[in-house]
């Protein structure tokens, strides 16, 4: 035996056959690899928002003069600003190192050894990367053709580990959906709650959705918790911020369990004086809707492409008679990145983030090209 495989043979069994996550890599990488500037790259693949921060998040950044001491490990400030913002009381509110941190930390307050989680796929990737990494199994229930979550099955599902002496603890839904941006119905959420399995609803979309948040009716259901996240409408991604609304029981055991300084400096500072500056947010998120649906409509003229009504700060399109990664890789080609799907349910489909109107110009007449010559 080797002395590399002496210390191999102390790591968890199951991680060297683990999947990992794919991220979308930066402008710095992008630019060296495409051999361009960033400012020519037209970066439409992770649904970030290209307006960024407000000018008051930048001015606050700069004179912020206290870097160098520890961030508030109950972050009261920030959690008092956003209970005035989504009308929750601050003692359900957890701020995380981004929604991942929380999606993370859920599955390790809940989940022991061979415990399951109910994903609903086509769906974000990070809610079966956290479950494995945490020694949970991963029940995948598929949505219908038109991203619908399938009710019946997931009841099916958590009753059938029930029967088999196993057990279900959280479904995982996002709301609007990552990657087709479809919107969890009322009645699919009244009956998912009525299961015995903690309800995980993520909104990261939801200030692009044109409809009220589901924050407050965590008051009201001891297994409904919503995740949000400043990275999309506030343009801090970079700074990772979000948040959970939790039932009340749950918080004491999730305060014993996060880490500490979960939420640096930076990011308490900028999500601040974001929620202070929602008027620049409101237009910008404005601005973002009006060019998905721009994007909607102008990607339905292709005959290669079927466009998904979106209610999130993008548009999944199927490829039809022609290859999705063959149209991606030309795109990057021309400097405009799209995110390229082969997973189940998403074969040969594209996902394009909305971006500034030049950005959508841009990507059409890429489009009008590859159309034509191609």
């Amino acid at each position: 035996m080797s002395e590399h495989t002496r210390w191999l043979n102390l790591i968890r069994p199951d991680i060297p056959d683990m999947e990992p996550y794919t991220p979308i890599v930066p402008f710095e990488v992008l630019s060296e690899r495409l051999g361009r500037r960033p400012e020519e790259i037209v970066k439409l693949d992770a649904n970030e928002n290209p307006y960024g921060p407000s000018p008051l998040v930048r001015e606050r950044l700069a004179s912020f003069p206290h870097y160098h001491i520890y961030p508030d490990p109950q972050q009261e400030q920030l959690r008092a600003a956003l209970a005035e913002y989504v009308g929750v009381p601050a003692a359900h509110i957890l701020p995380g190192h981004g929604a991942d941190e929380l999606i993370d930390l859920i599955c390790r307050v809940f989940l022991r050894p061979g415990d399951a989680i109910i994903n609903a796929p086509p769906t974000f990737g990070m809610y079966e990367f956290d479950a494995v990494i945490n020694m949970g199994r991963v029940i995948h229930v598929f949505r219908d053709e038109h991203f619908r979550v399938d009710v019946d099955a997931i009841a099916h599902a958590v009753q059938q580990e029930q029967d088999n002496e196993g057990q279900v603890k959280i479904i995982f839904l996002t709301s609007p959906n990552n990657p087709d941006g479809s919107l969890l119905s009322e009645d699919d959420l009244n009956a998912l709650l009525d299961l015995p399995v903690i309800v995980v609803v993520d909104e990261a979309y939801i200030e692009f959705a044109g409809r009220p948040s589901l924050a407050s009716r965590v008051l009201d259901h001891d297994n409904l918790i919503v995740l949000r996240t400043f990275s999309k409408w506030a343009g801090i991604a970079g700074l990772r911020l979000g948040y959970g609304i939790f039932p009340g029981w749950l918080m004491p055991h999730l305060w014993r369990f996060k880490q500490p300084y979960n939420v640096n400096v930076a990011a308490t500072v900028a999500g601040l004086a974001a929620l202070e500056d929602r008027a620049y947010y409101e237009r910008t998120t404005a601005a973002l809707i009006r060019e998905r649906e721009r994007l909607y409509r102008e990607l339905a003229r292709f005959p290669f492409l079927q466009p998904y009504p979106s209610h999130a700060n993008f548009v999944l399109a199927r490829v039809t008679g022609r290859d999705a990664w063959e149209l991606k890789q030309w795109l990057e080609g021309q400097g405009i990145l799209v995110r390229y799907f082969r997973k189940p349910g998403l074969e040969n489909c594209i996902r394009v983030s909305a971006g500034k109107p030049e950005h959508t110009d841009a990507l059409l007449a890429a489009l009008e090209v590859y159309a034509h010559d191609t």
